[in-house]
């Protein structure tokens, strides 16, 4: 709906709520509120949402997810999880965890945890290409594409956005999903702690001497974890996502080998487990930060996903931790939207904010308890490491908590993730 400002005389479009970033994370919060029945606006800097028709046989991209059964079942919910199984994704059953210093170790099954799978690695592309497809279609989501925020205003009413083109936007509910750097964020005025891990994660595409077998493999190597995670491409289970995240001088040697040298040095830090490595693909560096916002809501105003809290790649929680917060944010404006409250209320919107802030911060600090007790090369801590994984192994019922967890089922899920 557009009306006329009598001193600008410029027009204004008024929504439920406007979600700015249509990553996969504010495309799934603007489909969740959308098949509500609620108008909603989708901000998005690039210009053009992504189509499943650019995937073809080409190599996996670098950059993946290891999706929870929980985000799943909020993908199938939203209409995309189809899409994405038919397009591309690799199902793990199994994971290894070991530490290449000592020989402590550990491994988890879906049996044991009483479920199919522990996960799925799935391309951030083909995810978000699914996402854009079905949630852009709804008729109840307008998009503006290729467009940035030049201000934000706050009213009586709500949320005034004003666009680089001169659009403005109203919105009762304005949601910053607009990354780690998030320029909403600033604007609001929310502050942000950091913390540097002292690490770069090294990202790129491997084919190996040997299958994968449904397995997501991980080794502490002198603090710096390596992973192998599970690729399939067009029935060819020898392909692998990786992500060696370590400090950034070794970073920058990495990405500056040839792909056969990047392949040797995968081959000898993963102890030849997975046979001769190919590189497939460039390798991209970027720096770890842990970031988590003073706070996550405002009148009118909301954080989610990284926009809230960036993590460690570490436990492959990111974009999961992303989902959950918009499936709970979703729940609580829906439910205050159907009954006629003030969705925008903070009295709302704290609902959202204690139902995932703990959780956050609890996976936060659990990333950083990990990088000390791995990245320390004090024999007592050495030991007690080694013995703890080796112990832990033989506990089925303590495992069976760990990946319960670890898939998402943690405290009261929404509606969509159940």
């Amino acid at each position: 709906m557009k009306t006329q400002t009598a001193a600008t005389k410029t027009p204004v479009e008024h929504f439920d709520a406007v979600v700015v970033g249509a990553g996969m994370v504010g495309t799934a919060l603007a489909g969740l509120l959308a098949k509500a029945g609620m108008q909603v606006a989708l901000v998005e800097v690039k210009d053009t949402p992504l189509m499943l028709t650019a995937f073809g046989d080409h190599d996996p991209l670098p950059r993946v997810s290891a999706l929870t059964p929980v985000s799943q079942r909020l993908l199938t919910h939203l209409g995309a999880w189809p899409a994405i199984a038919a397009t591309r994704v690799t199902p793990y059953r199994y994971m290894q965890v070991w530490d290449a210093e000592g020989s402590g170790n550990i491994h988890f099954a879906a049996d044991e945890a009483g479920t199919p799978v522990l996960g799925h690695i799935v391309e951030n592309d083909v995810t978000l290409a699914a996402l854009h497809e079905k949630v852009l279609a709804l008729p109840t989501v307008s998009t503006f594409f290729g467009a940035t925020v030049s201000a934000l205003q706050t009213t009586d009413t709500g949320r005034w956005l004003v666009l680089n083109d001169g659009r403005q936007l109203h919105a009762p509910l304005l949601i910053a999903a607009d990354g780690a750097r998030s320029a909403l964020r600033k604007l609001a005025g929310i502050t942000v702690s950091e913390d540097a891990m002292g690490q770069d994660a090294v990202v790129t595409t491997v084919h190996c001497e040997k299958s994968h077998g449904a397995t997501a493999r991980q080794a502490f190597i002198a603090g710096s974890p390596l992973a192998f995670l599970p690729l399939t491409v067009k029935g060819d289970d020898r392909y692998c996502s990786i992500v060696w995240s370590t400090t950034p001088q070794h970073a920058e040697e990495l990405v500056a080998h040839s792909r056969e040298e990047m392949g040797m040095a995968l081959e000898g830090a993963f102890g030849h487990r997975m046979g001769k490595v190919r590189v497939v693909d460039s390798a991209y560096r970027f720096p770890l930060v842990q970031r988590h916002a003073a706070h996550y809501v405002e009148p009118n105003f909301a954080l989610v996903g990284d926009a809230a809290h960036s993590i460690h790649p570490l436990a492959g929680q990111g974009v999961n931790l992303g989902f959950m917060d918009v499936a709970v944010l979703a729940e609580e404006v829906i439910r205050a939207w159907q009954r006629g409250a003030p969705w925008g209320a903070l009295s709302t919107l704290h609902r959202y904010e204690r139902r995932r802030r703990l959780d956050n911060s609890a996976m936060l600090g659990l990333m950083k308890g990990f990088k000390v007790l791995f990245g320390s090369e004090a024999p007592v801590l050495t030991l007690a490491r080694n013995m703890g994984m080796s112990g832990m192994n033989q506990l089925v019922p303590l495992k069976r908590v760990i990946m319960r967890q670890a898939t998402g089922e943690r405290g009261r899920l929404p509606l969509s993730c159940r």
